[in-house]
């Protein structure tokens, strides 16, 4: 299940169709729908009207049909929904192709809103899906190619769409290129492999109201997982707005035609992808949600400057690309388009991702329905807000892009207030990736769910955040509590859950509260780590174990398992070559390596079986 490489992926039969299958379901959707708005707007009489209430009806069904969607996917094999799905697609193009050719509105109305339709009911899918056929370490890849490919898809939709309606045969290419994607799509489809359905005796509520209801209370019932869709919704409400009035920015603002538009477009779309896909190279293949701060400060910066990148608005005759290009200042906002799409897939790609992972199987696909349904709340929003503030308050399109980027900073705050793990794995991100490289080898070991003792030896000051950093599961870990005390080390340890001990001689009552939160810990089904040796090595060699784990093991018996940390003797943080912190960094972006071992049970965990296994994974080390 391990590959080198998020690009591997596309090798897969687990992978490869579904990929397939969404860019195709992504292309053919906005090349219907783009093809549709400029043929509305160049032939019927009231085109502008009719344009908005097409946009409203392809969102309509979101709002309808979403819960129904999740529903049917927990219930049915989700690979066998899909070919019946991509199936009425092409009966659905079937109608466009005609609606087209025939010059019948009505006919290519119904067929968009049935192609909205279609959209529902593939959408939990597309994310449910992914965690049964990929590993977890392959989640973070998968979603970044998924997400990657579908702007790339909705770019290309939408540019062939406008062309080729535009042409003098263009009515009969749409009607072509909609039947040959929806094809292609349904071919891809058929090689999905089998996924099961992971709630089959689940009994379908056909009361939209009420299903709808049930959605959004399964996705509040995680509060991680809440504030993720919170999260993610944010974004397609900002990436709304940005696709939405670019072209009135390019001609308002920057004079600039069609092709113009089509570049900044691209510019951003480009930028989604690229982003999306260095998310699994940055977060070490694990799901970093030290990411999404970093995204949203980059929403931030270039969110602003965009604004102040702006130039004077235009007054004169549209120019082609070649002549916009040689203003300096439009590099300018190219660039900062571009660092928002990147940044933008820095943000949501783990979020995402976290929605996945931390959502039981069973319900995962009616809460990626409840994401879909905010989501095209969200978008609607954005569109209401861009009416009210250009139409009828008369501001600019700087303007309105001045106001969403500055909107990044209450909505970061909120998440980040509610859930400060975002921070905090920001703050242990910055510190492991600026410092070091990490390997993470079989931390599969782990335990996905229920509690288990983690035991490692100690090297450094950063152990903890460098073994919480490389662990999709929240690690509550045992520390000092001198260390624990520090500035900004305490805000970390706080967050993290982190537990305070001291020498019983120094502290009974501080030593026994620790081992009373390390069992509360244990009871509620969470990861603790200790390092049993009780103190950082001297001289890089494994300490003696203290059995301090036998009584933790004792009041609460649960599956250990051992790690190893590699690389990390001779840092700042070690005591190698002086005091740990009080000497010149060194060894700056060193190689380091996080293996995890064999589960024990508890009833085989010694102090002395531990300490062989952890020098064993010690001694794997090149």
């Amino acid at each position: 299940m391990s590959h080198a490489n998020q690009f591997d992926l596309l090798r897969t039969r687990r992978f490869l169709p579904l990929f397939l299958t969404q860019f195709a379901n992504a292309f053919n959707d906005n090349l219907f729908k783009n093809a549709l708005m400029v043929f509305l707007t160049l032939t019927a009489a009231n085109g502008s009207l009719l344009v908005n209430l097409c946009a409203g009806l392809f969102i309509l069904p979101f709002f309808l049909f979403s819960a129904t969607a999740g529903q049917l996917a927990e219930k049915l094999d989700k690979a066998g929904m899909t070919r019946i799905i991509k199936q009425a697609e092409i009966g659905i193009m079937a109608l466009g192709a005609i609606g087209f050719l025939s010059n019948t509105i009505w006919l290519l109305v119904l067929a968009l809103f049935l192609m909205g339709v279609h959209s529902t009911f593939f959408g939990p899918i597309k994310y449910a899906i992914l965690p049964q056929h990929l590993s977890s370490e392959e989640l973070i890849g998968g979603n970044g190619l998924i997400d990657m490919g579908t702007f790339i898809a909705i770019l290309i939709g939408t540019i062939l769409g406008g062309v080729a309606i535009g042409l003098e045969d263009g009515p009969r290419y749409i009607a072509i290129g909609i039947l040959i994607a929806a094809a292609l799509g349904y071919w891809a489809s058929r090689s999905i492999p089998a996924a099961p359905a992971t709630a089959p005796d689940l009994k379908i509520d056909w009361n939209i109201f009420r299903a709808t209801a049930s959605c959004m209370r399964l996705a509040r019932g995680t509060r991680s997982v809440f504030l993720s869709i919170l999260g993610i919704s944010w974004f397609f409400m900002l990436g709304a707005t940005y696709l939405t009035q670019l072209p009135l920015y390019v001609t308002s603002v920057l004079g600039g035609q069609a092709g113009t538009i089509t570049l900044l477009l691209a510019t951003f779309s480009i930028g989604v992808g690229t982003g999306s896909l260095l998310c699994e190279r940055l977060s070490g293949r694990s799901i970093e949600l030290g990411l999404v701060p970093f995204g949203a400060i980059g929403l931030l910066i270039f969110g602003f400057d965009l604004y102040f990148a702006a130039p004077e608005p235009w007054s004169g005759a549209l120019r082609d690309v070649q002549t916009v290009l040689a203003d300096p200042m439009v590099w300018r906002v190219i660039a900062d388009l571009f660092g928002i799409g990147v940044f933008g897939g820095f943000y949501v790609v783990p979020l995402f991702a976290m929605m996945q992972a931390r959502t039981a199987p069973e319900t995962r696909a009616r809460v990626v329905a409840a994401n879909n349904i905010l989501n095209a709340g969200c978008m609607v929003l954005a569109a209401g807000l861009g009416i009210l503030l250009l139409s009828l308050l008369d501001w600019t399109v700087p303007q309105v892009f001045l106001l969403f980027a500055m909107l990044n900073i209450p909505v970061a705050l909120y998440i980040f207030t509610l859930l400060p793990e975002f921070l905090m794995r920001f703050l242990v991100w910055l510190l492991t990736s600026l410092c070091y490289r990490i390997e993470r080898q079989d931390l599969d070991k782990i335990p996905a769910s229920g509690a288990a003792l983690l035991v490692s030896n100690h090297v450094s000051f950063v152990d903890a955040l460098i073994i919480a950093g490389s662990c999709r599961r929240p690690i509550r870990f045992v520390m000092e509590a001198a260390i624990y005390r520090l500035p900004l080390i305490n805000f970390i340890c706080r967050v993290a859950g982190a537990i305070p001990i001291a020498p019983r001689r120094e502290a009974p009552e501080a030593y026994e509260a620790a081992f009373a939160r390390i069992a509360a810990y244990l009871r509620d089904d969470e990861l603790v780590l200790i390092f049993p040796e009780g103190r950082l090595t001297a001289d890089g060699t494994i300490n003696e174990f203290k059995p301090g784990l036998l009584r933790i093991l004792e009041e609460t018996p649960v599956p250990v398992v051992p790690l190893a940390l590699n690389g990390l003797w001779g840092s700042f943080f070690s005591h190698a070559g002086g005091e740990a912190m009080r000497k010149w960094p060194r060894r700056l972006w060193a190689r380091l390596r996080v293996v995890a071992g064999d589960a024990q049970p508890p009833q085989q965990a010694t102090p002395e079986s531990l300490h062989r296994m952890v020098s064993s994974l010690h001694a794997d080390w090149r």
